[in-house]
């Protein structure tokens, strides 16, 4: 780079709310995490800083969803990942220009930290690398690594024996496998599971995930296994071009001994998203990827998922 090109660098302010998930929709790395309507549903936890990055034309280059905690940005504090939302006419030159204008306007708003959160690539509809090419030049710190699990449904591999078993016998056992909107007796479910295992809570409430879906009802699913009209296991989807990834997986006791999350799992991996190309387990992870919970990485192992890497880097100011 011979010299920095100067852009124009504005935060993001409502009356551009077209602007900015028009510009989402035709991103080749946008998602819908992006679109204001879903970043903006828990705006009383995260402060965002969202910019733009225009040129000297006026047409917006990139997008940066972030928020910001006193004097660090992150990108996006109430997001699983972030990160520069381009277009195909993004380079690898022209994001090092990208990335030098916004870390100068950060400075000058008093940033001294820049967390960045990589979204993995099997969201992107085209190669999208040139932020990690940036983060690289501008000596950025890979300080945490997620490993998530992911099938490639157009090849398959074959499920491991032990999944295998585990599919047939839910199957036995005759769930009701369906979409369904019964987001207030999953979440209870969700809820004890993660309360008896990990001492936690959902990220979403059952309120929180009902409006959600009414506002992106093509993105967020929810999928049970029902016996006697109650659920035994269920899993939310968030669904984004050729990827479906669950967000959340609840198995009871009961659903536990008689295979009914792998059966409903078995049903939208072979049947009703047959057609997408990947199917994202999310990560098996704790401590900033330090820790890898190798009994749940072997659970979407069995069902032929591999590893996708989720990294985060942080730059000082």
């Amino acid at each position: 780079m011979l010299g920095m090109l100067y852009l124009q660098v504005i935060k993001y302010e409502g009356n551009r709310k077209l602007e900015w998930d028009n510009f989402v929709k035709s991103s080749k790395n946008g998602h819908f995490f992006f679109y204001r309507d879903y970043m903006e549903y828990h705006s009383d936890r995260f402060q965002d800083f969202s910019l733009i990055i225009y040129n000297d034309k006026g047409n917006i280059m990139a997008l940066l969803p972030v928020s910001i905690d006193g004097d660090t940005v992150i990108s996006h504090g109430g997001l699983t990942f972030g990160g520069f939302v381009s277009d195909s006419k993004m380079t690898a030159a022209k994001m090092l220009d990208v990335f030098a204008n916004v870390k100068q306007f950060l400075k000058n708003a008093g940033v001294r930290m820049f967390i960045y959160k990589c979204m993995p690539a099997i969201y992107n509809k085209y190669p999208s690398d040139e932020a990690l090419y940036a983060l690289f030049r501008n000596n950025a710190e890979l300080y945490r690594r997620d490993v998530s699990f992911s099938i490639y449904l157009p090849d398959r591999l074959r499920y491991q024996e032990q999944r295998k078993r585990a599919v047939k016998k839910g199957y036995g056992h005759q769930y009701i496998l369906q979409e369904s909107s019964k987001y207030g007796e999953y979440i209870a479910l969700l809820d004890k599971i993660l309360i008896k295992y990990h001492g936690t809570h959902p990220v979403h409430s059952a309120e929180e995930l009902r409006m959600l879906a009414e506002k992106f009802p093509n993105n967020i699913k929810l999928y049970t296994a029902e016996k006697n009209g109650r659920i035994e296991a269920g899993t939310v989807l968030f669904l984004q071009t050729g990827v479906v990834h669950t967000q959340y997986l609840a198995n009871s006791d009961e659903g536990k001994k008689t295979g009914a999350l792998d059966c409903l799992l078995d049903w939208l991996i072979t049947d009703v998203y047959k057609d997408k190309t990947w199917f994202d387990f999310g990560v098996s992870c704790e401590q900033e990827g330090r820790y890898l919970n190798e009994g749940l990485a072997a659970q979407k192992e069995g069902f032929g998922a591999r590893a996708v890497v989720h990294d985060f880097y942080r730059i000082e100011l």
